[in-house]
């Protein structure tokens, strides 16, 4: 068995498993990535004072425009936290609702918290003015949360939801909502 296979099935495992073990992992794996996000935004402060970059955006343009991302990220991670929760789950991929969410940003994304975060982490680079959070540090972010994704929770929620999960992934996009809807043979 694979390493990539023993992630999935670690986690559905654990998501199918006792309760007493997911209330044990769920603060622990949050709290671990709350500080893995951390981490990124304190080494691309570092980065930028090593290698003396200007602050960009300018004072006080980059509250005017980290405002509007931050609170957008804050509230969209917020509003699924809610969803999670009334669900009986957490975001927490070891402690997951016992049923697809597909209800509120839900229904047009299957990782709006994910997305919450991304914007809370430009928004964060764009206010503290760091060039390497907003160019290097969150994109790479991003990129690790990919793999993950790709890797360990979609296999893992493919394995656990069957059908349903398939088929809402096939008309859902990852992160960013389609606007406009293309109709089966139009462009």
């Amino acid at each position: 068995m694979s390493i990539r296979e023993r992630g999935v099935h670690l986690v559905y495992r654990a998501a199918t498993g006792s309760r007493g073990l997911r209330l044990l992992l769920t603060p622990v794996v949050a709290v671990s990535y709350l500080l893995f996000a951390t981490a990124f935004a304190c080494l691309a402060l570092l980065a930028d004072s090593v290698f003396s970059l200007p602050g960009i955006p300018p004072e006080p343009l980059n509250v005017y425009l980290s405002l509007p991302l931050t609170g957008t990220g804050l509230f969209l991670a917020g509003w699924c936290l809610v969803i999670f929760l009334g669900a009986k789950g957490t975001p927490v991929p070891f402690n997951p609702p016992p049923r697809l969410l597909t209800q509120g940003p839900y229904a047009y994304m299957r990782n709006p918290m994910l997305s919450g975060v991304f914007l809370i982490l430009f928004g964060a680079g764009i206010f503290l003015q760091s060039v390497f959070l907003i160019f290097v540090f969150t994109p790479l972010f991003i990129a690790l949360n990919v793999i993950e994704i790709k890797m360990i929770e979609e296999p893992e929620l493919a394995l656990r939801l069957g059908k349903g999960y398939l088929a809402y992934k096939k008309r859902t996009p990852m992160f960013f909502p389609e606007l406009i809807r293309k109709r089966k043979g139009k462009p």
